[in-house]
């Protein structure tokens, strides 16, 4: 076993405690089935400030400004200029999607039927990316596989 040198150790908790005090995030993503991870992962911290000031205004409702089809279509036209693999080809709506959000008291994921089989592993993503200390998830029909606000790319 190799100890650490109190300079080391100390880079390493300042690291950690970083990693404790990341503020809780709103967000899209989606979900690659044969890696079991995510990808295409655009989020935004969610500070007490935010919530507070949105409960002043009467919104309840705090989510992440961009759609799932605008950041698809931004990361296939840089992959083709760039002549580059991607996996954001086709139509977005066929590859497993969902929203993180703030809604009053809580944060909710948004996600299709496609999640219910694998809500645990979906859980512990969730919590790790966008370092969620609680949520709710709320299946739709709008995040199923095929729906969405456009057809095939």
């Amino acid at each position: 076993m190799t100890h650490l040198s109190e300079d080391e150790h100390k880079a390493q908790m300042e690291s950690m405690k970083a990693f404790d005090e990341q503020m809780p995030c709103v967000g899209i993503f989606w979900y690659d089935q044969k890696d079991h991870a995510f990808f295409g992962v655009c989020k935004s911290e969610l500070t007490p400030k935010m919530v507070e000031e949105a409960a002043e205004k009467g919104l309840p409702f705090i989510n992440y400004p961009h759609l799932h089809r605008q950041v698809w279509m931004k990361e296939y036209f840089r992959a083709q200029a760039k002549h580059e693999d991607t996996k954001f080809k086709g139509d977005y709506t066929q590859i497993p999607r969902g929203r993180v959000a703030w809604n009053i008291d809580k944060f909710i994921v948004l996600v299709g039927h496609w999640a219910e089989s694998i809500q645990d592993e979906l859980t512990v993503l969730i919590e790790e990316e966008f370092s969620l200390p609680y949520f709710e998830f709320v299946y739709d029909e709008h995040w199923d596989l095929g729906h969405g606000w456009s057809g095939d790319m």
